[in-house]
């Protein structure tokens, strides 16, 4: 047995914020221990996802016209039910439904807003391919008395998270999470149920040698991405890539969080504004690649930067290793 100590990401938190915030009073683990406990919950069910009645549609379409999954369903409502009852939660935004969410008897003192897909690559589960939860956490001013629309509370640029990270459902489940101090990754030990520390300080390399994008769609990129592409293909930037495209973003990011590189979801003819959502995915993503030194753009501007005009406004996303979105961003110029 290993002699260790382990640390839970509870405890990890707990020391973070001794650490960085010696005043503070503890509601913001408390905060994330509700995404911890519902990160448990969706875990459960997707290990048993052959074996119930969890895998297929629920017969249904969300906001964004997609085809709404039952472990969807039951990841969106485990999320609402587990932040719902921390006590600091005034509004929660979710991919799945079309306006924010107030919790009514924190509306007046809660102080954080939560925005998050519950089930990234949902549509994946049925052929067992990783998929994920992310999250997003931002801090909202509480002395409006409740009366403020709660749209305003939520869209926010990214710049202003306080917290993000998500949750991959793989060969093992990690959490991965940065609270503006670092990215520190924790893998859940089914054993005794707890997410314990396995990856701390996580740094992206500065440069890679795996590109990650859906190249049938290449022939309506911009024209820089299709240089980019062809030169990376080509070896013309005197490093060998290779193409790794699994359809989940949480899982093609964590690679390229772990391994370098650049995932790319650029413009196309059938949408020239990008297609991943901003506030639920492109900013916690954004976050997490420039707090373990990557960089995230939508081509022209810095991700964090982009200030949100609708909750389920959509982006273009090039994150990654610095030397390859700097050599993106130079074809692009």
């Amino acid at each position: 047995m290993s002699t260790t100590p382990l640390l839970t990401v509870q405890q990890h938190i707990l020391e973070e914020q001794r650490r960085h915030y010696p005043h503070a009073s503890g509601e913001f683990s408390w905060l994330l221990s509700g995404i911890t406990l519902a990160a448990k919950m969706v875990e459960s069910r997707v290990r048993r996802a052959g074996l119930s009645d969890i895998l297929g549609t629920a017969g249904q379409t969300n906001i964004q016209g997609e085809t709404v999954q039952k472990l969807d369903v039951y990841a969106n409502q485990a999320l609402l039910y587990c932040l719902g009852k921390r006590g600091n939660v005034a509004v929660m935004a979710s991919e799945e439904d079309a306006e924010p969410i107030v919790v009514e008897r924190d509306r007046s003192h809660g102080r954080y807003v939560v925005v998050f897909d519950p089930l990234d690559g949902s549509s994946n589960i049925d052929v067992n391919v990783s998929v994920g939860t992310i999250f997003s956490i931002l801090r909202r001013d509480p002395d409006d008395g409740g009366t403020r629309d709660p749209l305003k509370d939520v869209l926010q640029p990214g710049h202003k998270q306080v917290a993000a990270g998500y949750t991959v459902y793989g060969s093992s489940t990690m959490l991965v999470y940065t609270a503006g101090h670092g990215v520190h990754g924790f893998t859940l030990d089914p054993s005794i149920g707890a997410f314990l520390i396995s990856h701390p300080d996580i740094t992206m390399p500065p440069s890679g040698s795996i590109y990650s994008v859906n190249e049938a769609n290449a022939d309506s990129f911009p024209e820089g991405y299709r240089d980019f592409l062809a030169r990376l293909r080509s070896g013309g930037t005197g490093r060998v890539y290779s193409s790794r495209y699994i359809g989940s973003l949480v899982a093609d990011f964590h690679r390229t969080l772990l391994k370098g590189g650049i995932f790319l979801y650029p413009p196309t003819r059938q949408h020239p504004g990008g297609k991943l959502r901003l506030m639920y995915e492109a900013n916690p993503i954004a976050f997490l690649a420039e707090q373990a030194q990557g960089k995230a753009t939508d081509g022209t501007r810095r991700i964090l930067d982009i200030v949100p005009e609708g909750l389920h406004q959509r982006t273009p996303l090039i994150v990654g290793s610095a030397e390859e979105v700097e050599m993106l961003l130079g074809l692009m110029r």
